[in-house]
């Protein structure tokens, strides 16, 4: 299908559903999701956004954004993953724990206003990813209509540029806790410090990387334009002073640069499996 086959075939999956409660984290594909359904369902959806002190300043930006911009109802509810031991000792099923705590809330959410459905923003990329938490929107019977329809990450790229979605060419995000390999143990206080790094580099004017937090070391993953500017001996002087205030004691430049998923290399082909 052609680009504008598979918005037909969203559309016709939105339409089957008489109401619905999307999961709605501020990121390119459930903003496109939520504006979506919006369009077609009107006042029949509300979008719900999970918090946590895994949840990153920037997308928390991100939702008051696309809520304040298009008037999408709206509803903030608190999760709860960080009491959950399993999340916290971070081995490879973590994603699992973190959603199937989600998608608990949103079937909550769903069960008090009625509403038929739950829908997330997996897109047709997520397929051939290593994705634990896909199992738990599975066992919730979360729907996910832009894998349905065929679409991928540069297709609800597109598409958002068509509607003028300001999140259209945001870089790939995610919760806060894939900054951290797994077995290291994840605390609050780790986050927080993720994400002020995190915002450092936002501020200082970069646009695609991650923090990586190996406990006094911090490794940082910046895209091709970024890594160039970054092995500036003086910005990276300042990088690592600044990281170094933060509370790390070494600072390095990951020289493969930013991949999404760059955790699950140290996973073998038999753990990926397991989720996928």
């Amino acid at each position: 299908m052609n680009l504008d086959e598979k918005e037909r075939r969203l559309e016709a999956i939105l339409k089957e559903s008489d109401s619905a409660v999307v999961a709605f984290s501020g990121g390119v594909d459930s903003s496109y999701l939520a504006w979506k359904t919006y369009g077609i369902l009107g006042g029949r959806m509300i979008a719900a956004t999970a918090e946590s002190a895994s949840t990153p300043l920037h997308q928390r930006r991100l939702v008051a954004r696309v809520i304040g911009d298009y008037g999408i109802p709206h509803r903030v509810f608190q999760s709860w993953e960080m009491d959950i031991e399993e999340y916290l000792n971070n081995d490879a099923e973590r994603c699992f724990y973190c959603k199937d705590e989600i998608c608990s809330k949103l079937r909550t959410i769903a069960a008090e206003t009625g509403f038929a459905v739950v829908l997330d923003g997996s897109n047709a990329d997520d397929l051939g990813d290593y994705r634990p938490g896909r199992k738990a929107v599975l066992k919730h019977g979360v729907r996910s209509p832009l894998m349905e329809a065929g679409l991928t990450k540069n297709d609800i790229r597109e598409l958002s540029r068509r509607a003028g979605l300001p999140t259209a060419d945001e870089p790939a995000s995610a919760c806060l806790a894939t900054r951290l390999p797994y077995g290291v143990k994840i605390t609050a206080e780790k986050l927080q410090l993720v994400d002020r790094c995190e915002e450092f580099l936002r501020e200082a004017g970069f646009s695609v990387f991650r923090v990586r937090h190996h406990e006094t070391l911090a490794r940082i993953e910046f895209g091709s334009e970024d890594l160039k500017r970054a092995l500036n001996p003086e910005t990276a002087a300042k990088l690592a002073s600044a990281f170094k205030n933060f509370g790390y004691q070494f600072v390095t430049l990951d020289l493969e640069g930013y991949r999404m998923g760059s955790a699950n290399e140290v996973l073998s082909d038999q753990e990926k499996q397991k989720f996928t």
